[in-house]
Protein backbone atom coordinates (compact mmCIF):
# COMPACT_ATOMS: atom_id res chain seq x y z
CA UNK A 1 0.00 0.00 0.00
CA UNK A 2 1.54 3.57 -1.07
CA UNK A 3 2.07 5.77 1.97
CA UNK A 4 -0.38 8.88 2.47
CA UNK A 5 0.41 12.00 1.13
CA UNK A 6 0.70 14.73 3.70
CA UNK A 7 0.30 17.94 3.66
CA UNK A 8 2.87 20.45 3.30
CA UNK A 9 3.08 24.44 3.55
CA UNK A 10 6.02 26.62 2.79
CA UNK A 11 7.28 26.50 6.11
CA UNK A 12 10.06 25.26 8.30
CA UNK A 13 11.51 24.45 12.34
CA UNK A 14 12.98 27.68 11.86
CA UNK A 15 9.84 30.25 10.56
CA UNK A 16 8.27 32.28 13.26
CA UNK A 17 4.87 32.98 13.75
CA UNK A 18 5.23 36.47 12.15
CA UNK A 19 6.50 34.68 9.18
CA UNK A 20 2.97 32.52 8.73
CA UNK A 21 0.86 35.19 8.99
CA UNK A 22 3.00 37.88 7.07
CA UNK A 23 0.43 39.26 4.79
CA UNK A 24 -2.63 38.11 5.99
CA UNK A 25 -4.91 40.14 7.53
CA UNK A 26 -7.72 38.94 9.68
CA UNK A 27 -9.47 41.76 10.12
CA UNK A 28 -13.15 40.35 11.62
CA UNK A 29 -12.12 37.29 12.66
CA UNK A 30 -12.57 36.33 16.21
CA UNK A 31 -10.10 33.93 18.37
CA UNK A 32 -9.82 32.33 21.76
CA UNK A 33 -6.16 31.68 22.53
CA UNK A 34 -6.27 29.87 26.13
CA UNK A 35 -3.02 30.06 28.25
CA UNK A 36 -2.11 33.58 26.69
CA UNK A 37 -0.76 35.11 29.73
CA UNK A 38 2.93 33.73 28.88
CA UNK A 39 5.10 31.68 26.64
CA UNK A 40 3.59 30.44 23.68
CA UNK A 41 0.14 31.52 24.24
CA UNK A 42 1.42 34.95 24.53
CA UNK A 43 2.80 35.06 21.61
CA UNK A 44 0.25 32.99 19.76
CA UNK A 45 -2.48 35.90 20.78
CA UNK A 46 0.39 38.37 19.77
CA UNK A 47 0.36 37.36 16.25
CA UNK A 48 -2.75 37.22 16.10
CA UNK A 49 -4.12 40.49 17.47
CA UNK A 50 -1.08 41.97 15.02
CA UNK A 51 -3.02 40.80 12.27
CA UNK A 52 -6.28 42.35 12.98
CA UNK A 53 -7.62 39.00 14.73
CA UNK A 54 -10.68 40.08 17.91
CA UNK A 55 -8.48 38.08 20.21
CA UNK A 56 -9.75 36.70 23.79
CA UNK A 57 -6.87 35.62 26.35
CA UNK A 58 -8.69 33.04 28.47
CA UNK A 59 -6.03 32.58 31.29
CA UNK A 60 -5.94 31.43 35.20
CA UNK A 61 -4.44 34.45 35.98
CA UNK A 62 -6.09 37.52 34.80
CA UNK A 63 -3.76 40.24 36.49
CA UNK A 64 -0.75 38.76 33.92
CA UNK A 65 -3.07 38.66 30.89
CA UNK A 66 -4.47 41.94 31.87
CA UNK A 67 -0.38 42.98 31.53
CA UNK A 68 -0.37 41.20 28.32
CA UNK A 69 -2.95 42.86 26.72
CA UNK A 70 -1.64 45.96 28.03
CA UNK A 71 2.09 45.16 26.56
CA UNK A 72 -0.33 44.07 23.16
CA UNK A 73 -1.90 47.52 23.08
CA UNK A 74 1.08 49.48 23.56
CA UNK A 75 2.86 47.84 20.85
CA UNK A 76 2.03 47.28 16.67
CA UNK A 77 -0.71 45.87 18.02
CA UNK A 78 -2.55 48.97 19.07
CA UNK A 79 -5.88 47.95 19.94
CA UNK A 80 -6.06 46.25 23.21
CA UNK A 81 -7.28 42.44 23.60
CA UNK A 82 -10.00 41.27 25.52
CA UNK A 83 -8.74 39.06 28.52
CA UNK A 84 -11.66 36.56 30.30
CA UNK A 85 -10.22 34.24 33.59
CA UNK A 86 -10.08 30.29 32.58
CA UNK A 87 -9.43 27.69 35.02
CA UNK A 88 -9.37 24.90 32.94
CA UNK A 89 -9.29 22.41 35.82
CA UNK A 90 -12.28 23.85 37.36
CA UNK A 91 -15.64 23.23 35.84
CA UNK A 92 -17.59 25.96 37.09
CA UNK A 93 -14.74 28.31 35.71
CA UNK A 94 -15.03 27.03 32.40
CA UNK A 95 -18.98 27.08 32.38
CA UNK A 96 -18.80 30.81 32.98
CA UNK A 97 -16.25 31.28 30.13
CA UNK A 98 -18.86 29.66 27.88
CA UNK A 99 -21.95 31.31 29.07
CA UNK A 100 -20.03 34.72 28.78
CA UNK A 101 -19.35 34.15 24.85
CA UNK A 102 -21.68 36.19 22.75
CA UNK A 103 -21.73 35.73 18.98
CA UNK A 104 -19.39 34.11 16.21
CA UNK A 105 -15.85 32.29 16.93
CA UNK A 106 -13.47 31.74 14.03
CA UNK A 107 -10.34 30.51 16.09
CA UNK A 108 -10.13 28.50 19.16
CA UNK A 109 -6.48 27.69 20.29
CA UNK A 110 -6.52 25.22 22.75
CA UNK A 111 -2.84 25.80 24.03
CA UNK A 112 -2.91 26.08 27.92
CA UNK A 113 -1.34 23.20 29.56
CA UNK A 114 -0.07 22.11 32.81
CA UNK A 115 2.81 19.55 33.97
CA UNK A 116 3.20 18.55 37.61
CA UNK A 117 6.11 17.24 39.17
CA UNK A 118 4.16 15.22 41.24
CA UNK A 119 0.43 13.50 42.08
CA UNK A 120 -1.95 16.22 42.11
CA UNK A 121 -6.18 16.20 41.69
CA UNK A 122 -8.81 18.07 41.05
CA UNK A 123 -12.02 18.45 43.41
CA UNK A 124 -13.24 15.30 41.42
CA UNK A 125 -10.05 13.64 42.37
CA UNK A 126 -9.17 13.57 38.29
CA UNK A 127 -5.56 13.56 38.08
CA UNK A 128 -4.40 17.02 37.22
CA UNK A 129 -2.67 16.70 33.87
CA UNK A 130 -5.16 14.90 32.64
CA UNK A 131 -7.91 17.14 33.78
CA UNK A 132 -6.68 20.66 32.41
CA UNK A 133 -4.76 19.34 29.66
CA UNK A 134 -7.62 17.48 27.81
CA UNK A 135 -10.52 17.38 29.63
CA UNK A 136 -10.44 21.29 30.47
CA UNK A 137 -10.54 21.87 27.03
CA UNK A 138 -12.80 19.26 26.08
CA UNK A 139 -15.25 21.16 27.81
CA UNK A 140 -14.83 24.61 26.50
CA UNK A 141 -14.69 23.37 22.54
CA UNK A 142 -18.48 21.36 22.99
CA UNK A 143 -19.42 24.47 24.90
CA UNK A 144 -18.33 26.83 22.30
CA UNK A 145 -19.52 24.41 19.60
CA UNK A 146 -22.74 26.65 18.41
CA UNK A 147 -19.99 29.91 18.14
CA UNK A 148 -17.83 27.87 16.08
CA UNK A 149 -20.70 27.08 13.88
CA UNK A 150 -22.00 30.35 13.49
CA UNK A 151 -18.06 31.36 12.91
CA UNK A 152 -17.77 28.63 10.26
CA UNK A 153 -20.96 30.29 8.42
CA UNK A 154 -19.61 33.70 8.78
CA UNK A 155 -16.37 33.18 7.27
CA UNK A 156 -16.42 29.60 5.52
CA UNK A 157 -15.07 27.53 8.32
CA UNK A 158 -13.70 27.68 11.65
CA UNK A 159 -10.84 25.68 12.85
CA UNK A 160 -9.86 24.41 16.71
CA UNK A 161 -5.58 24.08 17.43
CA UNK A 162 -5.08 21.39 19.77
CA UNK A 163 -1.67 22.02 20.88
CA UNK A 164 -0.16 18.81 21.79
CA UNK A 165 4.07 17.61 22.19
CA UNK A 166 6.19 15.12 21.13
CA UNK A 167 6.07 13.82 24.38
CA UNK A 168 2.83 11.54 23.47
CA UNK A 169 5.31 9.01 21.90
CA UNK A 170 5.23 7.77 25.35
CA UNK A 171 2.19 6.22 25.97
CA UNK A 172 -1.45 6.07 24.64
CA UNK A 173 -4.23 6.93 26.60
CA UNK A 174 -4.94 4.17 29.31
CA UNK A 175 -8.63 4.07 29.32
CA UNK A 176 -8.41 1.64 32.27
CA UNK A 177 -6.47 3.88 34.66
CA UNK A 178 -7.14 7.61 33.30
CA UNK A 179 -6.44 9.31 36.81
CA UNK A 180 -3.93 6.80 38.02
CA UNK A 181 -5.91 5.02 40.48
CA UNK A 182 -4.33 1.67 40.57
CA UNK A 183 -0.79 2.75 39.23
CA UNK A 184 1.96 4.51 40.70
CA UNK A 185 1.88 8.06 39.38
CA UNK A 186 4.50 9.03 36.71
CA UNK A 187 4.36 12.59 35.70
CA UNK A 188 6.10 12.08 32.90
CA UNK A 189 3.66 9.08 31.66
CA UNK A 190 0.29 11.23 32.71
CA UNK A 191 1.84 14.59 30.55
CA UNK A 192 2.56 11.87 27.42
CA UNK A 193 -1.24 10.56 27.84
CA UNK A 194 -2.62 13.66 27.94
CA UNK A 195 -1.07 14.88 24.66
CA UNK A 196 -2.41 11.93 23.22
CA UNK A 197 -5.66 12.67 24.13
CA UNK A 198 -5.00 16.14 22.89
CA UNK A 199 -4.54 14.94 19.22
CA UNK A 200 -7.12 12.12 19.44
CA UNK A 201 -9.54 15.09 20.70
CA UNK A 202 -8.72 16.45 17.12
CA UNK A 203 -9.38 13.43 15.46
CA UNK A 204 -12.74 13.33 16.85
CA UNK A 205 -14.16 16.62 16.32
CA UNK A 206 -13.16 16.50 12.94
CA UNK A 207 -15.22 13.61 12.60
CA UNK A 208 -17.98 14.81 14.26
CA UNK A 209 -18.15 18.69 13.45
CA UNK A 210 -16.54 18.76 9.86
CA UNK A 211 -20.25 18.86 8.45
CA UNK A 212 -20.99 21.84 10.23
CA UNK A 213 -17.24 23.51 8.73
CA UNK A 214 -15.65 23.02 11.56
CA UNK A 215 -12.29 21.30 11.62
CA UNK A 216 -9.31 20.24 14.52
CA UNK A 217 -6.02 19.55 14.31
CA UNK A 218 -3.08 18.89 16.65
CA UNK A 219 0.58 20.78 16.49
CA UNK A 220 3.60 19.85 18.02
CA UNK A 221 5.33 23.73 19.21
CA UNK A 222 8.92 21.79 19.81
CA UNK A 223 11.03 22.28 22.61
CA UNK A 224 10.40 25.66 23.94
CA UNK A 225 12.01 27.13 27.16
CA UNK A 226 8.66 28.51 28.84
CA UNK A 227 7.13 28.75 32.35
CA UNK A 228 5.59 25.24 31.50
CA UNK A 229 9.14 23.38 32.72
CA UNK A 230 8.95 24.98 36.02
CA UNK A 231 7.31 21.37 37.51
CA UNK A 232 9.69 19.51 35.39
CA UNK A 233 11.13 16.50 37.61
CA UNK A 234 14.92 16.06 38.15
CA UNK A 235 14.01 13.33 35.44
CA UNK A 236 12.24 15.25 33.26
CA UNK A 237 15.01 17.34 33.25
CA UNK A 238 17.55 15.10 32.61
CA UNK A 239 15.21 13.28 29.87
CA UNK A 240 15.34 16.50 27.55
CA UNK A 241 18.82 17.38 28.52
CA UNK A 242 19.83 13.76 27.08
CA UNK A 243 17.89 14.78 24.11
CA UNK A 244 19.62 17.36 23.04
CA UNK A 245 22.82 16.16 23.51
CA UNK A 246 21.96 13.28 21.37
CA UNK A 247 21.07 15.90 18.82
CA UNK A 248 17.06 14.77 18.87
CA UNK A 249 16.02 17.80 20.51
CA UNK A 250 16.68 21.08 19.81
CA UNK A 251 15.13 24.45 21.18
CA UNK A 252 13.58 26.62 19.28
CA UNK A 253 12.52 30.18 20.13
CA UNK A 254 8.86 31.23 21.55
CA UNK A 255 7.97 32.47 17.85
CA UNK A 256 9.26 29.71 16.47
CA UNK A 257 7.46 27.13 18.56
CA UNK A 258 4.15 29.25 18.36
CA UNK A 259 4.67 29.19 14.51
CA UNK A 260 3.06 25.53 14.07
CA UNK A 261 -0.13 26.94 15.92
CA UNK A 262 -0.82 29.59 13.43
CA UNK A 263 0.08 26.78 10.22
CA UNK A 264 -3.10 25.13 11.78
CA UNK A 265 -4.84 28.28 12.35
CA UNK A 266 -4.67 29.82 9.31
CA UNK A 267 -3.00 28.30 6.08
CA UNK A 268 -5.11 27.73 3.34
CA UNK A 269 -3.46 24.12 3.55
CA UNK A 270 -5.72 23.36 6.81
CA UNK A 271 -8.64 25.33 6.37
CA UNK A 272 -11.39 22.34 5.23
CA UNK A 273 -9.33 19.11 6.56
CA UNK A 274 -8.78 18.32 9.94
CA UNK A 275 -7.27 15.43 12.41
CA UNK A 276 -3.86 15.67 11.59
CA UNK A 277 -0.89 16.33 13.39
CA UNK A 278 2.00 18.92 12.59
CA UNK A 279 5.10 19.35 13.30
CA UNK A 280 7.43 22.04 11.97
CA UNK A 281 4.75 23.47 9.97
CA UNK A 282 3.95 20.38 8.25
CA UNK A 283 1.95 17.07 8.57
CA UNK A 284 3.68 14.73 10.39
CA UNK A 285 4.58 11.27 9.49
CA UNK A 286 3.16 8.24 10.94
CA UNK A 287 5.49 6.17 13.08
CA UNK A 288 4.52 2.59 14.72
CA UNK A 289 3.83 2.53 18.36
CA UNK A 290 6.54 0.82 19.41
CA UNK A 291 9.20 3.07 17.58
CA UNK A 292 11.77 4.68 19.79
CA UNK A 293 11.35 8.60 20.36
CA UNK A 294 15.30 8.80 19.59
CA UNK A 295 14.58 7.35 16.12
CA UNK A 296 11.33 9.65 15.00
CA UNK A 297 11.76 12.67 16.77
CA UNK A 298 9.26 14.72 14.40
CA UNK A 299 6.65 11.89 13.60
CA UNK A 300 3.45 11.20 15.42
CA UNK A 301 2.39 7.66 16.43
CA UNK A 302 -0.29 5.23 15.41
CA UNK A 303 -2.17 5.52 18.85
CA UNK A 304 -2.44 9.55 18.56
CA UNK A 305 -4.68 9.33 15.28
CA UNK A 306 -6.54 6.49 16.20
CA UNK A 307 -10.00 6.53 14.65
CA UNK A 308 -11.63 4.04 17.67
CA UNK A 309 -9.34 5.48 20.24
CA UNK A 310 -10.43 8.96 19.64
CA UNK A 311 -14.22 8.02 19.62
CA UNK A 312 -13.71 5.97 22.77
CA UNK A 313 -12.10 8.66 24.37
CA UNK A 314 -14.90 11.26 23.49
CA UNK A 315 -17.28 8.72 24.92
CA UNK A 316 -15.67 8.99 28.24
CA UNK A 317 -14.96 12.26 28.47
CA UNK A 318 -18.62 13.17 28.08
CA UNK A 319 -19.68 10.53 30.58
CA UNK A 320 -17.06 12.30 32.96
CA UNK A 321 -18.23 15.61 32.36
CA UNK A 322 -21.60 14.68 33.10
CA UNK A 323 -20.80 12.94 36.47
Amino acid sequence: MDAPVLITTPFNASSTAEEVLRGVDLAGVRAVVTGASSGLGAETARVLAAAGAEVTLAVRDKAAGEAVAERFAKSTVGVRSRVVRLDLADGVSVARFVDSWDGPLHLLINNAGVVTGGLERTLEGWELQFATNHLGHFALATGLRSALARGAVERDGARIVSVSSTAHMRAGVDFGDLHFERRAYDPQLAYARSKTANSLFAVEVTRRWASDGIVANAVNPGGVATGLQRNFTPEQKASLDAAEAAGTFTYKTVGQGAATSIVAAVAPQFAHTGGHYLDDGQEAYTVPNDAELAQHPHGVKEWALDPAAAERLWAVSTDLLRA
